[in-house]
């Protein structure tokens, strides 16, 4: 299919043959699981993972590959395998009504990534890991350290929940159109159990941003009118420090300070 990438879809079509393989051994498909591809394209990963699983959901906007998609996949080749494309935004899609233990994957738009990525989280409980092709500078974020330039309120809301591993870098021309940037591949696991329990989430998610919404002040100015320096002190925690030299821990601390102190 000769198919114009549309810009408003941020559609970049992965072509390389090697780098398609290293994204599948990664992901390691097996008979019997129930996979979601959200953004399939072209078939770059649709057609090597239903060589192998016989149950894959797709998530596809764009209603001229879904129209292609109908006929590929309607082709004797695909006969035995079980196929369904869900014509709809992935940020409206609810996961859940597809079953327990999936397993979700694709090469996700760029200028929406990480809404999708937030958007997930509400849908863990079904989720039993997920493999996404990003930005590069968006997986750095993802998993970066405390006290780094990459670490911010992305990387905390991500790791409250899900064990994160950079798995491989992708240069611009492994696409067509190729992407102005590098791209990374990674795995996403939620934890079983969670390291550390916020008691109120909303009120974790408010503490994060809130903190992180001027990076360069220090938590007294940015938590101002939140927390008080007493509250520091039984925390220990400096007031003096800023949000990026916080690990999750000491967030949900805070978080679970204030909702005590507030019930």
């Amino acid at each position: 299919m000769k198919h114009i990438a549309k810009k408003r879809f941020g559609q970049n079509f992965l072509t390389d043959q090697s780098v398609i393989s290293s994204l599948i051994e990664a992901i390691n498909p097996a008979p019997g699981q129930t996979i979601v591809e959200i953004g399939p394209g072209l078939g770059a990963l649709t057609k090597p993972l239903l060589k192998v699983i016989t149950q894959l959901h797709v998530v596809e906007i764009d209603r001229d590959i879904v129209s292609w998609m109908q006929t590929e996949y309607g082709k004797p080749a695909y006969a035995n395998n079980k196929l369904t494309i869900h014509n709809v935004d992935a940020l409206k899609f609810d996961f859940a009504i597809l079953g327990e233990r999936l397993r979700v994957t694709g090469n996700l738009p760029y200028n929406i990534s990480t809404p999708i990525l937030f958007h997930l989280l509400d849908n863990l409980p079904n989720i039993i890991d997920m493999h996404f092709m990003l930005q590069k500078e968006v997986v750095e974020r993802m998993v970066a350290l405390p006290s780094t330039p990459e670490y911010g309120r992305l990387s905390v809301m991500l790791q409250y929940y899900l064990q994160m591993d950079y798995l491989l870098t992708v240069p611009p021309e492994a696409f067509e159109p190729a992407p102005k940037v590098e791209s990374a591949f990674v795995r996403c696991t939620p934890h079983i159990t969670l390291p550390f329990v916020a008691k109120d989430k909303l009120l974790f998610a408010k503490v994060v941003l809130q903190a992180f919404s001027q990076r360069r002040k220090t938590l007294r100015n940015t938590l101002k009118g939140l927390i008080e320096d007493t509250d520091f002190i039984s925390l220990e925690i400096d007031p003096q420090l800023r949000a990026e030299n916080l690990n999750v821990a000491q967030f949900v601390a805070i978080a679970n300070h204030l909702s005590s102190h507030s019930a």
